[in-house]
């Protein structure tokens, strides 16, 4: 049931959409995004995730959560401008905290996707 591919493309690929996420959130358009589009990011990505590699896709999707945080972190630590408000440690972990369920919940639903989906096919068979 589950696609044998190796734990470095799960992770590479967590890595690189991770990072893809963060750089929309913290400079497309000058550094100003709607949430919204990046909740719908997190959303969409960890979903495909988790429907591509099921369960075994959880640390590719943590890949995926862990950079949202992780640069307005090293942006508050260095002291550089950052767009969310109030910039203070305690803002990015409720952000860490949010970006966290809201990954989660796309990994949820696309392991559900791919269970009904698998389900289906072997119904029929």
């Amino acid at each position: 049931m589950t696609p044998h591919t190796s734990l470095l493309l799960r992770n590479s690929v967590g890595f690189i959409a991770g990072a893809g996420i963060a750089a929309v959130d913290n400079f497309a358009f000058g550094g100003e995004v709607s949430p919204i589009v990046i909740v719908a990011m997190l959303l969409i990505v960890s979903g495909a995730v988790g429907a591509i590699w099921g369960l075994h896709g959880v640390v590719a999707a943590g890949m995926v959560w862990v950079w949202l945080p992780m640069a307005h972190v090293v942006k508050h630590a260095f002291d550089l401008p950052d767009t969310i408000q109030p910039n203070t440690y305690s803002s990015i972990l409720m952000l860490g905290i949010f970006s966290f369920v809201v990954t989660g919940l796309g990994l949820g639903f696309g392991v559900a996707l791919r269970r009904i989906l698998y389900l289906e096919a072997t119904k029929g068979a």
